[in-house]
């Protein structure tokens, strides 16, 4: 019954994400946001709406370690699993905004979250910085957005395109109903897939930070799986990385900021495993990007097959500590001090193999 509510769940996420985009998209067309903002904002918001209902849906419901754990564990299942998926597919390209604007970007919202969580809690103060950071960072998007040359707005107008006034006027309410039936499915589906998740930690003996962390941020990333392996498939390469850094930053300063407000005065406890180790790692992944990323600004297939790895090591090692297994020690030994190093030695000489004067011209 468990596996059935977590399935329903799920779909409803998905199905919930997808009315949501659908009727956002267009609704903001219809009243003259431009195609390149919608892309930007709510088309990227809106893949991370399955994590803000998830996450919001813990807070009130009393179990912040889910809240925050689906929302670390989203961040390093993107990055990882999806671009190493992606990549796997066809090498990606990556466009020259995303390493001088989005990934540091990315890198910031990393630190902060980090800074602000060391007292052992996100505030609603903490909370609320969070989410006016990403009202100026959407404002920003909007500004930036009018200096684009007319032929990049003309490039993006053919992925979406906005209709006449009059059709507008005949299906505003057809949008407004995609919009209240998405977001009723989200938050339905969100009630569903925390109650499963928290019977799944009872059951296998874990805590619920862990089913965070791997069960619900998996489940919760489903639109951003859809999105990328569909653009890598159809050739879309850029789009397929665009995706994952724009709604993972989203994740950080929309999830954790609106779940920090709503958590009133006692905020949300972080748990000291989180802030010893799986905050580090999600700190790390978006660190790993920009060297990844900048040689030949593309990922290649090597490079997402070790993105791919390192994700298979991360789950191993949460299923290791969760059992305190006696493999653990081990375990963690080897990764320390063969695995990681030999990666970082690897990236380093290739950085230095392939400097910028060899990288492809500015997309």
């Amino acid at each position: 019954m468990n596996i059935l509510t977590f399935l329903g769940g799920l779909i409803l996420l998905i199905v919930g994400a997808d009315l949501l985009v659908r009727g956002a998209s267009k609704l903001a067309l219809s009243f003259g946001i431009s195609p390149l903002v919608v892309g930007l904002t709510i088309v990227a918001f809106g893949t991370s709406a399955p994590e803000v209902a998830v996450s919001l849906g813990a807070v009130l419901e009393g179990k912040t370690d889910i809240a925050i754990g689906n929302v670390v564990g989203s961040n390093i299942f993107n990055v990882l699993f999806i671009l190493g998926v992606s990549a796997l597919i066809t090498p990606l390209v990556v466009n020259i905004q995303l390493i001088r604007q989005e990934v540091p970007i990315m890198i910031g919202a990393s630190l902060l979250l980090l800074a602000l969580g060391l007292d052992g809690r996100l505030s609603a103060i903490d909370g609320g910085i969070l989410f006016v950071l990403l009202a100026s960072y959407t404002v920003f998007l909007i500004v930036q957005s009018r200096r684009e040359t007319q032929a990049a707005k003309d490039e993006f107008a053919e992925e979406i395109k906005p209709a006449s006034a009059g059709a507008w006027d005949d299906r505003l309410l057809v949008q407004l109903l995609l919009i209240g039936a998405g977001l009723a499915a989200l938050v339905l589906g969100s009630d569903y897939l925390v109650q499963a998740s928290v019977s799944f930690a009872k059951a296998m003996g874990v805590s619920d930070l862990v089913i965070g962390l791997t069960i619900v941020a998996a489940g919760t990333s489903m639109p951003e799986v859809a999105t990328s392996i569909a653009a890598a498939i159809k050739g879309e390469r850029d789009i397929a990385v665009g995706n994952v850094v724009g709604s993972s930053t989203f994740n950080i300063l929309g999830c954790l900021g609106l779940s920090g407000l709503v958590s009133g005065h006692m905020g949300l406890p972080m748990a000291p495993s989180l802030l010893a180790f799986d905050i580090w790692v999600m700190l790390a992944v978006a660190l790993a990007c920009l060297p990844v990323f900048i040689t030949g600004r593309e990922i290649a297939r090597w490079e997402g097959g070790v993105f791919l790895g390192y994700y298979v090591a991360y789950v191993a090692y949460l299923i290791l500590a969760a059992q305190q297994h006696d493999a653990l020690q081990a375990y963690s030994a080897a990764m320390l001090s063969f695995v990681i190093p030999l990666t970082v030695v690897t990236l380093v000489a290739v950085l230095i193999r392939r400097p910028a004067s060899t990288q492809p011209g500015t997309r």
